[in-house]
């Protein structure tokens, strides 16, 4: 059986994190593309030479171009120009726009049956983006946020009633920014819900932070924003995706009237598998937690609005 291929579009921390992770977790050769000569190159020997020490064989390429890249089951974009302090997720939507729209065509000429998912921010106008130029079906695009907010989400938790991480279930739903919604009514501790663990106060201030989570790791290093997390989560999506583990996760997808929502990418629960987005979950939500979600969508739309493609 021949190992699977996967694309990783930008060799910065974020992209070299993932491809570290993947390697690392045996999921398939691993293709490292950047436009800085020498950088994925230099970052994909680097991790190759690391492999006789963990006993993984998989293959590590870093390339310039895409040709490397023909055939990839799935192709993880990166790309972009990270957060700086002061600025918003919504500040990168021009300059990120242009870079997404290129390297999706890129994907699209050597690799036409890929799963794309989508990394660069502002996430889910990038996911739109990526599902506009690409012209594949909805399934094989999606967007990794809500893995990643809820793992935010998740450790603090864990870290608030010193328990296990893996005791602590969350559900973090909707944009992934500012507007993002927590869904607390759904957060358990070992399957007791959260609310019998911890008052309102603490689980509110806990979704405060959940919500400034990125904003806080981007002040605190000054250059450049998070990238552990984000990679363990999309890695998380990939061997979903690869393993056809039919997980269920919370992610960007493309939203035909679930939830009331139509015509944007949002955080919602989805069943991942060797298809990709295998389906949308509905869960219950109350009038308020919908009317959140709405406010969410409201403001991806609104970014999508000043898209021009």
């Amino acid at each position: 059986m021949s190992r699977k291929k996967i694309t990783v579009v930008g060799a910065g921390h974020v992209g070299a994190t993932t491809a570290h992770r993947i390697a690392d977790m045996e999921l398939g050769d691993v293709v490292l593309v950047d436009i800085v000569e020498g950088l994925p190159q230099g970052k994909a020997l680097d991790l190759a030479e690391s492999l006789p020490v963990v006993g993984k064989d998989v293959r590590l390429i870093g390339t310039n171009g895409y040709q490397e890249t023909a055939n990839s089951d799935i192709a993880v974009i990166t790309a972009g120009v990270p957060r700086k302090p002061g600025m918003s997720r919504d500040d990168l939507l021009n300059t990120n726009t242009g870079i997404v729209q290129n390297v999706t065509q890129q994907i699209v000429k050597y690799s036409p049956n890929a799963i794309i998912i989508v990394v660069s921010n502002p996430l889910d106008a990038m996911t739109y983006v990526a599902y506009k130029v690409s012209g594949f079906p909805k399934h094989r695009v999606v967007g990794m946020a809500g893995i990643l907010d809820t793992a935010r989400m998740r450790s603090f938790i864990a870290e608030e009633l010193n328990v296990s991480v893996e005791n602590v279930s969350a559900l973090v739903l909707g944009s992934h920014g500012d507007q993002m919604v927590p869904l607390t009514r759904y957060a358990t501790v070992a399957g007791i819900p959260l609310s019998d663990m911890l008052p309102e106060d603490k689980i509110e201030a806990i979704v405060q932070r959940t919500r400034d989570g990125g904003a806080e790791i981007v002040r605190l290093l000054k250059a450049g924003s998070a990238y552990y997390a984000p990679s363990a989560a999309v890695v998380e999506m990939v061997e979903a995706i690869i393993k056809d583990k039919k997980k269920i996760l919370p992610c960007a997808a493309y939203l035909e009237g679930e939830y009331g929502i139509h015509g944007v990418f949002i955080g919602v629960p989805v069943k991942l598998g060797a298809r990709g987005i295998e389906q949308i979950l509905e869960i219950g939500l109350t009038l308020e937690e919908r009317a959140a979600l709405q406010r969410s969508a409201q403001a991806v739309k609104g970014l999508i609005d000043k898209i021009q493609l």
